[in-house]
C-alpha cells in the first residue's frame, strides 16, 4: 500500500506546505509589522497616548532634591556598614594592594583618578582629571556609566546615598 513513491509524495507535500506557511508568515510580517526594523537600531518607540495630568515636572524634581545632601550623609556615615556594602565590590576589587578585574581600592580616597600603576584603565577614566575625593566617588558610585561614559566598569551603581557614603567612609579607613 505505501511504497517509496507515495512516501516521497507525502514528504514533499508536507515540506511544500511548510514552505508556503513560512512565505505567508514572512509576507504578513512585512505588511503588518509595527515594531522597530533591524535589531533595535532605531531605539524604543512609544505606542501609547500621553495624558497630561497637569502636574508640573519641576515639582517632581523638588521632591527628589528635598533629601539630605551627600555632605550631611557622609558626615554621619558608618564605616562598619560600608564594609558590608563593600561586599558588592569584592567580586572585582581587592583591598590587599593587588589588582583584580578592577584596580585595588586600598588608599583610593584621595588617590589620583586612574592612578594605580600597572592597571589598564579605560580611556574614559584616563581622561578624567583630579583625585578620588568623596564627592567624586559618590558621583561615580551613583552611576558609573553616567559619570565616565565608556568606562569598563559594568557595575550599575549604588542607588542609595547612604550606601555610597558608608562604603566611601569604609574605603577612607583603608590605607594605601
Amino acid at each position: 500500500m505505501f511504497d517509496t513513491m507515495t512516501l516521497t509524495k507525502a514528504g514533499g507535500a508536507l515540506c511544500g506546505s511548510l514552505l508556503i506557511l513560512l512565505l505567508g508568515n514572512w509576507a504578513a510580517e512585512g505588511l503588518y509589522h509595527t515594531g522597530p526594523s533591524g535589531h533595535g537600531a532605531e531605539g524604543e518607540r512609544a505606542q501609547a497616548y500621553v495624558i497630561d495630568t497637569g502636574a508640573d515636572d519641576a515639582a517632581g524634581e523638588q521632591v527628589a532634591e528635598a533629601g539630605p545632601s551627600f555632605a550631611e550623609v557622609y558626615a554621619a556615615a558608618d564605616a562598619a556598614a560600608g564594609e558590608r556594602v563593600f561586599g558588592k565590590c569584592k567580586a572585582c576589587h581587592k583591598i590587599d594592594g593587588a589588582n583584580g578585574v578592577g584596580p585595588h581600592l586600598d588608599g583610593v580616597v584621595g588617590r589620583e583618578i586612574a592612578g594605580v600603576e600597572g592597571f589598564a584603565y579605560s580611556n574614559a577614566l584616563i581622561g578624567l582629571e583630579g583625585d578620588w575625593t568623596p564627592e567624586h566617588m559618590e558621583a561615580f558610585l551613583a552611576n558609573p556609566k553616567g559619570y565616565a561614559p565608556g568606562t569598563k566598569m559594568s557595575f550599575a551603581g549604588l542607588p542609595k546615598v547612604e550606601e555610597r557614603a558608608n562604603v566611601i567612609a569604609y574605603l577612607a579607613t583603608i590605607g594605601g
